[in-house]
């Protein structure tokens, strides 16, 4: 039995034919990012086993989206962390990609149990009435019941665990590579590294996690995002340097805003997105997740 597996939390079997015709992860894009800019990617699922499935928690099934390569098994493994938006189109494509690349990539719907953001055209609605309710310790808890589903479809191979995730699930990254020590290599795309405000179902932030981190992180930012100032990046280079964390990276990209690598949105700059994907790849090599 693996060692998550010990943690409590059963495999569960993947989404049956019967179940499609009620999927329960967001179709299409999220409400409030429509219109859909132009510059958008999209990769078909030709030669990848590709879709949704459930996966087993503490409280019942979870949805979420897997995608690997059609033939091969004992792929190495990446967890996606959503955007604020969840887990939508573009979330999905991204696991496409990584499977093109020879990758089992899975991204769970984190919001489940308190709601679809998709459906949503307000940020501050999205906060209020989602995002700020999401506990910390549900979200590393999905993420662990993720691998054990990954691992017990016989295709993913849990030793070379890596987890990338973008916006909020930046964030997430830098934690999860904290409570999971079993990570090989993370790398959080402008992820808030200083907490705004602190809340109990949010209590600690990447800067404070420093200390604790024995994953390499690389982290990827841009040096135009307005939610995430410079200076916030030069604490998180401070907090690695006083743990004596050598093994983690930032890098920024000075004209990039926050949301570089979203190519559905006005946001997307595409010289830092393609820099970026190819850092992320080398980084999964360079640490064995490959």
């Amino acid at each position: 039995m693996s060692e998550l597996a010990l943690r409590g939390v059963p495999p569960h079997p993947e989404i049956g034919l019967r179940d499609l015709v009620t999927a329960l992860l967001p179709q299409g894009f999220a409400k409030i990012v429509q219109p859909v800019a132009s510059t958008v990617i999209t990769t078909g699922d030709k030669g990848l086993t590709a879709g949704e499935v459930r996966i087993a928690t503490r409280s019942g099934p979870v949805p979420a989206y897997r995608a690997m390569p059609e033939k091969g098994d004992r792929f190495p493994l990446v967890l996606v962390v959503q955007e604020i938006f969840g887990v939508h189109e573009h979330i999905k494509d991204v696991c496409r990609r990584l499977a093109k690349l020879g990758y089992f990539a899975i991204s769970v719907e984190l919001y489940y149990r308190q709601g679809d953001v998709s459906r949503l055209t307000d940020n501050q609605e999205i906060f209020a009435k989602v995002v700020n309710h999401v506990p910390d310790s549900q979200v590393l808890s999905d993420l662990d019941a993720a691998v054990i589903y990954a691992e017990s479809t016989g295709k993913a191979d849990m030793s070379r665990l890596g987890v990338t995730g973008f916006c909020w699930g930046g964030r997430i990254v830098w934690t999860y590579c904290v409570h999971n020590p079993g990570v090989k290599a993370g790398i959080a795309w402008y992820g808030r590294l200083v907490a705004s405000q602190k809340t109990a179902l949010q209590p600690a932030y990447p800067v404070e996690l420093a200390p604790y981190l024995k994953v390499p992180v690389l982290g990827l930012y841009g040096g135009q995002d307005t939610s995430i100032p410079l200076d916030h990046v030069e604490q998180m280079r401070a907090a690695l340097k006083a743990a004596g964390n050598t093994t983690s990276e930032i890098t920024v990209y000075p004209e990039a805003p926050h949301a570089f690598y979203a190519d559905y949105r006005p946001s997307y700059r595409k010289a830092a997105a393609e820099d970026g994907w190819k850092r992320m790849q080398e980084w999964l090599k360079k640490h064995g997740v490959t």
